[in-house]
């Protein structure tokens, strides 16, 4: 299904897992101020993901899991930015009316092509082939400057919540894209999507 090269940066990252260390503890005061976007309540699901999950069924499948964030540590940033720089570096830019001939569709770039969702898709796969938490990597949709639609991945870490974008090699914290973030997967289950609204502060309720 997948292109020899991405076929090749699955298989390898199914091995990043065992590179990653969640569950170390992170030192009392060490980490900068985190700011998470505040949650509200169910929202619609777009159908890119609903025509997505008819077509990769065991994509979508799974119990209902209590929300995890990711341990932010050096490693685990490192196979962020790598993950990120990877699938821009390796797949091209083509909007779906010229790749498929529909105004939307959300695939894995399996010959190499695709738009913001599909790069989207493609990091979250890696990523949770890679051993990070299903429920800390989550598709989400924004708007622009030009308050126009796009799609990133998010990852929900115990440091904040990082932005990876096909128009950006660099993983930055959602506040410092200049997207308005709109809804994205919920945690717990990534079939449900939720509104986003404001930056909320961390609080003692952040899981690692």
């Amino acid at each position: 299904m997948f292109s020899g090269a991405i076929k090749a940066s699955l298989a390898t990252a199914a091995a990043f897992g065992a590179l990653l260390a969640f569950q170390l503890p992170t030192s009392a005061g060490s980490a900068p101020e985190a700011t998470y976007a505040s949650v509200g309540a169910e929202t619609s699901v777009p159908y890119g993901w609903v025509d997505f999950c008819e077509r990769y069924q065991g994509e979508c499948v799974g119990a209902r899991l209590s929300a995890v964030d990711v341990n932010l540590t050096p490693k685990a940033m490192s196979e962020l930015v790598k993950v990120n720089k990877w699938v821009n570096a390796h797949v091209e830019a083509i909007s779906d009316m010229d790749h498929w001939g529909v105004a939307d569709r959300w695939d894995y770039p399996s010959d190499g092509k695709g738009d913001c969702e599909d790069y989207a898709l493609l990091k979250r796969k890696m990523l949770i082939d890679a051993g990070f938490p299903r429920q800390a990597v989550l598709m989400t949709v924004v708007k622009d400057e030009n308050q126009e639609g796009h799609a990133i991945l998010t990852v929900k870490t115990n440091k904040g919540e990082f932005a990876l974008d096909n128009l950006n090699d660099e993983v930055k914290p959602w506040t410092a894209t200049g997207y308005r973030f709109v809804k994205r997967q919920s945690q717990e289950d990534p079939n449900v999507w939720v509104q986003l609204g404001r930056p909320m502060e961390a609080n003692s309720t952040a899981r690692f």
